[in-house]
């Protein structure tokens, strides 16, 4: 069957973003030093991300909210009104962070655009996903956006029959394989793995070895060319 729709995750596919993440984490360290050892405020941290991802979804604000729910802990509910305000404006300066496309990314978008619906599927906060696709400059190169709180088979199932014409003929890539490429695979789409040099904990699985509708790609400039192959 002829691959008719390629999906495509956001963050650390499309631009930098767990980079960011991983500076404000050493922010909070150093700003939490006097109170805890950088080992144990990332495990208070982890385990507060993983407890409040039902309740905040993913993104930068739900992040914030666990800074400042760390820090209440490990100070005994009584964090300095300092500590607050610098976790509120890390926070402030991540969602006003530039976005810029990472390297190939705009090329390989307009060659794949001429020959496939492009549907972007990311998760995150509704509205700084919206605000970063539309500072990217590649919102024109897609035919729709699906902005979710989790991406499992039965979201991929959906997204496809209601953009493409269904999973079977549909590709999904990005750079988590917890969230891009498991669950597509599940849902009968192919997938393709492109690693960021960062991965959140959360994010991380093994690879589908051996599955005939895998691939591990280099870069995103590789993807035309592996989806040229397929049906």
């Amino acid at each position: 069957m002829r691959i008719t729709t390629v999906g495509l995750d956001a963050d650390d596919t499309l631009w930098h973003n767990e980079t960011l993440f991983r500076l404000t984490q050493n922010r909070f360290r150093a700003l939490m030093a006097d109170v805890a050892e950088a080992e144990e405020l990332d495990e208070r941290l982890a385990a507060i991300e993983r407890r409040n991802l039902s309740l905040y979804g993913y993104g930068v604000k739900g992040f914030t909210l666990s800074l400042i729910e760390t820090a209440m802990e490990l100070t005994g509910g009584e964090p300095s009104g300092r500590v607050i305000a610098d976790i509120l404006a890390a926070g402030r300066e991540m969602l006003a962070h530039p976005v810029e496309p990472l390297p190939g990314v705009e090329h390989a978008l307009a060659e794949l655009s001429q020959a496939y619906r492009l549907v972007l599927i990311t998760k995150g906060d509704l509205l700084h996903q919206e605000q970063k696709l539309a500072a990217s400059g590649l919102g024109d190169l897609f035919t729709a956006v699906e902005i979710v709180s989790e991406k499992d088979a039965s979201t991929y199932a959906r997204v496809f029959g209601r953009h493409g014409t269904g999973a079977a003929a549909a590709a999904m890539c990005g750079n988590s394989l917890r969230s891009d490429v498991l669950p597509a695979l599940q849902a009968g789409a192919y997938a393709a793995h492109i690693p960021y040099p960062l991965t959140w904990a959360h994010e991380m699985a093994d690879p589908p070895s051996g599955h005939p509708r895998f691939a591990e790609l280099a870069s995103i400039a590789e993807l035309p060319e592996w989806l040229a192959t397929l049906g």
